[in-house]
């Protein structure tokens, strides 16, 4: 169940406005009992102003009117007629500057033990571009002299969670850490 906007205060105001128990509060605003029995008992939130759950269209008198009468019932949220707002994605993926110069080795290392990755599959775990990845690809990246085949989780440029996920969804065995080679 979602929680109303504005917990704490919404918790005041039914303390202060209704006879919910502690648990029927609790339960509302998602908070645990004894945290509600503070707010009650003026320990808590004594400066926050109470929020009226049925002005903003978050309840009903109707269902505080139901849930006084028995204890046992559970505050049920109006469903609103707003469409709900997305969730934003996670943005790109930073890097720091002093392993930004790692990642052509990572990418080779990946070229080199997965071939049958995409560049969008590379280019998303290790966050880099297309084009950094075919100049690795065919050599053609200024600084292909020097680039050597590392282990992009020793690099510190992805988790090893994230590269076994990704090598297991498209059907491979994951390679070895040196972590796993030292166990065994």
């Amino acid at each position: 169940m979602s929680t109303p906007l504005m917990p704490k205060a919404t918790a005041v105001w039914l303390i202060d406005k209704t006879s919910l128990t502690f648990d029927q509060v609790a339960d509302f605003v998602g908070m645990h009992p004894l945290e509600v029995q503070a707010i009650a008992d003026g320990e808590v939130a004594q400066g926050i102003v109470g929020y009226d759950p049925v002005a903003n269209a978050q309840l009903t008198r109707e269902e505080i009117a139901r849930c006084e009468a028995d204890p046992n019932a559970r505050l049920v949220m109006m469903q609103s007629s707003l469409p709900q707002p997305k969730m934003r994605g996670k943005g790109a993926k930073y890097t720091p500057v002093a392993k930004r110069n790692d990642r052509p080795d990572g990418i080779a290392w990946l070229l080199r033990n997965y071939p049958q990755l995409t560049d969008a599959q590379v280019g998303k775990l290790l966050g880099t571009t297309k084009e950094t990845i075919a100049k690795v690809r065919d050599r053609s990246h200024w600084n292909s002299a020097n680039i050597k085949p590392r282990d992009p989780v020793i690099l510190g440029l992805c988790t090893q969670g994230d590269l076994n996920a990704l090598v297991i969804s498209i059907g491979a065995q994951p390679v070895p850490t040196a972590v796993e080679d030292d166990a065994a």
